[in-house]
């Protein structure tokens, strides 16, 4: 039986993919041939922790993922726009150049590692190390909004971007560590956040007038994509951490 399948579309760009069963690799062949042959949408159903799903993948597709996508989904992806209708594994969006990755549910570890453009928006949680070498590269300005909280490290060795904590999932902010070595880049953290879960590098400061509309268009990003208040979610207080350094290490090995 063939894995692929015309959408019930107008659109007869829009492609189906049945994963049931697929290797990766065999997967993300089908998908490369899809988007070489020019289609718009592509729907990937019954996804259960394949990997690399549009890893280095270009172009201004959408895909829409129906399951649990494996480690790496969207590493290195160059444009399209992938919307996941559940959770994702570890290292989603790694050294991500530019397109977006929202996920109707929740990451796990290294959400945004070493990302470098584009915009990743996650509804509920994420694991540990969410952000870690996070960079700007040239004029590309990496966004991640988590809806819930995040584990540990959030924002590890940060670089560069823009990495916002909601806290709509009704748990307070407990990670420890956010921000250790981070030398570039912002945090943003919607509620509270104590001095003992900071990293020696960051300092907590109040957004200013150009801070406040940075976090109003990530929440309205945000909201737009899964159905929430914006104005509710804005009217509760953020707080800034932002690197104390820009080479927090630089006497570290120097005598």
């Amino acid at each position: 039986m063939s894995h692929t399948s015309r959408a019930r579309d107008t659109d007869t760009r829009t492609r189906t993919i049945d994963a049931m069963g697929m290797r990766d690799r065999a997967m993300n062949s089908l998908l490369r041939s899809m988007v070489s042959e020019g289609a718009s949408r592509i729907r990937l159903v019954n996804v259960f922790g394949q990997r690399y799903i549009a890893t280095n993948l270009a172009g201004r597709v959408e895909i829409d993922i129906e399951g649990t996508p494996g480690n790496d989904l969207g590493a290195f992806m160059d444009g399209p726009t992938v919307t996941v209708h559940g959770n994702v594994q570890d290292g989603c969006g790694n050294t991500m150049n530019s397109g977006a990755i929202i996920v109707h549910g929740r990451a796990g570890d290294i959400a945004g590692l070493s990302m470098r453009g584009g915009s990743m928006l996650i509804r509920d949680d994420i694991g540990y190390r969410g952000a870690i070498h996070m960079k700007a590269y040239g004029d590309q300005t990496p966004l991640l909004v988590v809806g819930g909280t995040a584990q540990d490290f959030f924002g590890e060795y940060m670089a560069g971007g823009t990495a916002v904590l909601l806290g709509l999932t009704g748990k307070p902010h407990r990670a420890r560590f956010i921000g250790t070595g981070m030398h570039g880049g912002v945090i943003y953290v919607r509620g509270e956040v104590q001095s003992y879960q900071l990293g020696k590098e960051v300092a907590v400061l109040q957004p200013d007038a150009e801070d406040l509309a940075l976090i109003e268009e990530a929440v309205s990003a945000y909201a737009g994509c899964f159905s929430a208040s914006a104005r509710e979610i804005l009217s509760a207080r953020f707080v800034k951490l932002s690197p104390v350094s820009t080479r927090p290490y630089g006497t570290l090995y120097t005598y």
